[in-house]
């Protein structure tokens, strides 16, 4: 069950690396993408994985850096990473200055992607169905509904929350998986660490350690529940 949901997570959370010139859209496929309704842009994501990784895995496999840059590519256009850092912050984004924002956003999510990746090397075609749009289309809090298949027949619910951002584009800035908000466990994680050790130190912990430090994170989140 662990794996399958680190393939939900990682098709959700693989994307938001911030390394934004990287991947800069042509004006062309911004003003698509401005048009886009959000169900319009999972299903462009769920296209994407199903030709650009399950039909590649044996070539990703052993190229991890092109792996990333792959997840980067299908999804970073459609997530509003400056957003999503600053909830994830919660109420330490208002004392963190600018700088600090930015390094957390960059540390944070690059740990993220690589935490990630290598789950999306089990995706295969077909794996994700995204369901029926239901409700009203909201700028602040639309959210689209998906189904991951497991191996085993099961389906694990992933919902994507979008929002209208700044630029007038349909972005996601949360996913929910089985009814738990990432947005909601990693700010538990990060308030944790920085009432532990401060801001600055769990910047530094991720710019220098990368996914070793946010596994050291979560496990630490495990143990002072199981306390």
């Amino acid at each position: 069950m662990l794996r399958h949901l680190a393939i939900a997570t990682a098709i959700a959370l693989g994307s938001v690396m911030i390394v934004a010139p990287a991947f800069a859209q042509d004006a062309s496929s911004a003003q698509a993408s401005n048009a886009a309704s959000p169900q319009d842009v999972v299903v462009t994501i769920t296209h994407d994985l199903d030709t650009q990784i399950a039909d590649h895995k044996a070539e990703l496999q052993n190229n991890k850096p092109k792996l990333v840059a792959l997840i980067n590519q299908i999804f970073l256009p459609h997530f509003d990473t400056d957003w999503a850092s600053i909830l994830v912050l919660g109420m330490h984004a208002r004392e963190a200055t600018p700088e600090q924002r930015s390094r957390f956003a960059k540390a944070f999510y690059t740990s993220l992607t690589n935490r990630y990746a290598d789950g999306l090397l089990n995706y295969t075609k077909g794996t994700v169905k995204v369901l029926p749009f239901t409700g009203d289309i909201n700028d602040k809090y639309t959210v689209v509904r998906t189904q991951v298949s497991t191996d085993d027949k099961k389906t694990i619910a992933v919902n994507y929350v979008f929002h209208k951002a700044s630029d007038g584009q349909w972005k996601a800035y949360d996913v929910i998986i089985e009814g738990i908000s990432y947005i909601t466990n990693y700010r538990n994680q990060v308030d944790a660490q920085i009432k532990k050790e401060g801001l600055d130190a769990l910047i530094h912990d991720l710019e220098t350690q990368g996914d070793q430090a946010l596994k050291s994170m979560e496990q630490d989140n495990k143990g002072n529940v199981a306390k």
